[in-house]
């Protein structure tokens, strides 16, 4: 969440720049609450002062003859009743604060370019150049279904958007995430990260998740008495709490990538994408999670994405990198890249990868710390993460660049040792 004495020290700015990411920050109700908890807060002290000062005059009564428990009652019975009122109110308005922190998204930098969706984020490089067929290329959908990829199968077993893999195609997908989860830890220095894929409430609320975002989330009710848990929509969330309410003494930076599953409801997506892989309720995902020092998080998203990059230039993938304006730009993030990978199959470039840097947003959240060495004081560190890559999303880019006219689907040289030497899939395997 956000720092509050930045809240109100820059309320017109935050307002301002809350703007550009569509939301309307409502300082009259945020001042409001916070005059209320500070009120709150100062006439609690005053009357803590005012008991001290009472136990002079229950000693004095005690001392002209009545019994303790009679100068107790006439001294304190007032002012107890008037502090433990004042104390719930001070609780009360403190809730409420916090409530409304917890709404307010995290404000973007200032590069981030104004725009209310995705046609307004700004190109920042091309990397590639889409391939030139001789044959009408096809789909992922077309392409993959004489190799083992069913989503029948999918919808018989558990419904619309999920996909069963069988054979070939599943043995690619596992290559894909086995190359991916190799070349972060050999050659980027992430170390590998087994998570759960349930979490609870509180991790949710750490990333900034929860509690705008509960209807994209799968919910798993508990038994009477236990906490409700959450299918993890991304190992953002369950990584990214590992530091949470602690103060780490460790060397920054802490780089950690995992292989999951996702799982999404994507609700608000009906009709979008329902062809194909593009947009499933379950999927498959390397993500990359950095925790850095204040100022070291803006090259780190550079760096961070550079790692996301690097997949797709070994795969040698044809992709863009935009920058997200204001309007696309997500409810934790300050400031993200996507990369958009070449689809042959729809004529477009399709995200793969959002690289994303909340500043200390989601670390205030978590209280998520670290002891400068420096000073020998807790900090709040800086998050960010990154797909490096959405696996099914790959495993759909391999088979669109990668078509031949026979229906053949080559191989490209980074997977090869990953898949037993095999250069090509074909359907009569």
């Amino acid at each position: 969440m956000l720092d509050i004495k930045f809240i109100r020290d820059n309320l017109d700015d935050v307002k301002n720049s809350l703007n550009k990411k569509g939301y309307v920050f409502d300082d009259i109700e945020f001042s409001k609450l916070d005059e209320r908890r500070k009120g709150a807060m100062t006439q609690a002290q005053s009357l803590q002062a005012e008991k001290k000062k009472a136990s002079k005059q229950i000693g004095a009564l005690i001392g002209q003859g009545m019994s303790p428990e009679e100068a107790k009652a006439q001294v304190m019975s007032s002012i107890d009743a008037d502090l433990s009122k004042a104390e719930q109110d001070a609780k009360d308005a403190e809730q409420a604060l916090q409530e409304l922190l917890m709404t307010i998204p995290n404000v973007p930098m200032a590069e981030v370019p104004v725009g209310k969706d995705e046609d307004d984020n700004v190109e920042v490089l091309k990397w590639g150049t889409p391939a030139e067929y001789t044959f009408e290329p096809k789909d992922h959908v077309d392409l993959g279904a004489p190799f083992g990829l069913n989503f029948d199968a999918g919808a018989l077993v558990a419904g619309s958007r999920f996909a069963v893999m069988s054979g070939p195609i599943a043995r690619l997908h596992r290559a894909i995430t086995q190359f991916m989860l190799n070349t972060h830890i050999d050659e980027h220095g992430y170390e590998e990260t087994y998570v759960p894929y349930l979490v609870n409430r509180q991790a949710l609320e750490g990333t900034g998740q929860l509690p705008k975002f509960e209807e994209d989330l799968f919910k798993i009710p508990q038994a009477q008495g236990e906490k409700d848990l959450y299918l993890i929509p991304t190992a953002e969330v369950p990584v990214t709490n590992l530091l949470r309410d602690a103060v780490n003494d460790t060397q920054l930076p802490v780089k950690k990538v995992a292989h999951t599953p996702c799982f999404r409801s994507e609700a608000g997506s009906y009709g979008r994408d329902t062809r194909g892989m593009i947009r499933q309720h379950q999927f498959d995902k390397v993500e990359l999670v950095q925790f850095v020092r204040a100022g070291d998080s803006e090259a780190a998203l550079e760096e961070l994405t550079g790692h996301a990059e690097a997949i797709l230039q070994k795969l040698e993938l044809p992709y863009r990198k935009v920058i997200l304006c204001g309007g696309d730009l997500g409810f934790s993030a300050a400031k993200t890249y996507d990369l958009e990978v070449w689809l042959p199959g729809q004529q477009k470039y399709r995200e793969i990868s959002s690289c994303s840097t909340f500043g200390d947003y989601q670390a205030r959240r978590m209280q998520a710390r670290w002891r400068n060495p420096e000073t020998g004081k807790p900090e709040l560190l800086h998050t960010l993460n990154g797909s490096g890559l959405a696996v099914g999303r790959t495993l759909v880019a391999v088979l669109e660049n990668y078509q031949e006219a026979d229906g053949s689907i080559r191989i490209p040289a980074a997977l090869k040792p990953y898949m037993g030497g095999l250069d090509r899939l074909r359907a009569a395997q």
